[in-house]
């Protein structure tokens, strides 16, 4: 994984990181549980974002040699290793 997107994948854990701890807080202090949901969703949002990073990284390294193989069966577990991963089948 290259640098720049390793540290695009660290801010947002460690945004996310930050968000769990406010939603903690928040249940502790008995918020207006429309407004603990909200701040969950965005730290799902940040999640969702460093997972797109690390796909996008994957592809870029991986992907690139298992996709170009001649082996029809490399490329089929490839596949179904970034669906396993990535949880890309809407099941």
């Amino acid at each position: 994984m290259d640098n720049i997107q390793n540290e695009k994948i660290k801010i947002n854990l460690k945004k996310a990181e930050g968000q769990i701890k406010l939603i903690n807080k928040m249940l502790d202090e008995k918020r207006y549980c429309v407004d603990v949901a909200q701040q969950i969703n965005a730290a799902i949002g940040l999640l969702k974002k460093a997972n797109i990073y690390i796909l996008e990284q994957h592809l870029i390294s991986c992907g690139a040699v298992k996709l170009n193989s001649k082996s029809m069966k490399d490329r089929t577990d490839f596949a179904e290793e970034l669906i396993r991963a990535f949880n890309i089948n809407n099941k």
